[in-house]
């Protein structure tokens, strides 16, 4: 298939699957948020430049490698978009289970997904709106596609802020409910999320085999570069250990399932992009677990 083949490609998917993928995120996210209490965002007032650092990993520094990638490896745009897409979005929703896997700062971690994800309404449109169109090939296809920010800041609204006020407030004024479902819930959502993500996969399944190759070395190399890069900045700003295991796994676990609801909500399901997305859904699980295995081993110091 041809690099033009490859960008025209749309994969199949319905408009009420679409919905349906939403209300899966929507329920993940609130299973997650049944989790917090406002008491744990008065916590990032104590640690604000582990905060800070964090957020600027999240929505500057993995922005920037990503563009560098880009242009260094000159993809075809439609996956080079996707790359650009995933990394503008917030923090994937396993990142706390993950942090704390790797004996991280769990309340930092859950404060970055928090404010990460109320940032992205504005975020992820404007990173997605300047680096892919700082770059030839993508800025024609975001041309192409003309997107509204006040869409896409309206569905990620809906799909995550709202669920984690939802969550926080029953989590706050009935506990005693939280804490009863809290477990089946976020069990239920995981499995319903993957396994809709699989059939998704299975309806494209040919176009995800040829073009699996083209883009798998380059979602490895950028996964790398997000941890890779949420470390660095995490030892320059000189934070402590504890912490910068929660900023190196916030920045390398990306919200990839928001990235293939934009996808085919606002790019009619782009085949570079939505096999770029589906490809770091997989990877960056395996990836953030292997690490926070290692990291285990040993007891960050606070």
């Amino acid at each position: 298939m041809t690099p033009t083949g490859l960008d025209a490609v749309a994969l199949n998917f319905s408009a009420s699957s679409l919905t349906a993928l939403n209300a899966v995120l929507a329920v993940v996210m609130f299973s997650i948020a049944i989790d917090l209490k406002p008491a744990d965002f008065r916590q990032i007032l104590h640690t604000p430049r582990a905060l800070v650092t964090g957020l600027a990993s999240q929505f500057i520094l993995l922005p920037m490698l990503t563009f560098v990638l880009v242009v260094v490896a000159e993809p075809q745009p439609s996956i080079a978009l996707g790359l650009i897409l995933v990394a503008a979005c917030p923090g994937g929703n396993i990142s706390n289970y993950i942090s704390h896997r790797a004996g991280g700062n769990t309340a930092l971690s859950v404060s970055l997904t928090a404010c990460a994800t109320v940032g992205a309404i504005l975020l992820t449109p404007l990173n997605v709106a300047v680096w892919g169109g700082l770059y030839q090939p993508t800025r024609h296809i975001l041309q192409a596609t003309e997107i509204d920010p006040l869409s896409v800041a309206i569905t990620v609204g809906l799909m995550l802020v709202l669920p984690l006020c939802l969550g926080i407030t029953l989590n706050t004024m009935r506990p005693e409910i939280s804490a009863r479902i809290r477990r089946p819930l976020q069990g239920l959502a995981m499995v319903i999320f993957v396994a809709f993500i699989a059939l998704a996969l299975a309806a494209n399944w040919t176009y995800f085999l040829q073009f699996a190759g083209t883009v798998a070395l380059l979602v490895l190399v950028h996964n790398a570069l997000a941890l890779a890069g949420g470390y660095g900045l995490a030892t320059f700003a000189g934070v402590s250990a504890f912490d910068r295991r929660a900023i190196t796994i916030e920045t390398g676990i990306q919200n990839s399932g928001l990235g293939l609801v934009l996808i085919f909500a606002f790019f009619d399901g782009l085949g570079g992009m939505a096999v770029v997305a589906a490809f770091w859904g997989i990877w960056h699980a395996i990836t953030g677990l292997g690490l926070a295995a290692l990291m285990n081993r040993t007891k960050a110091k606070r």
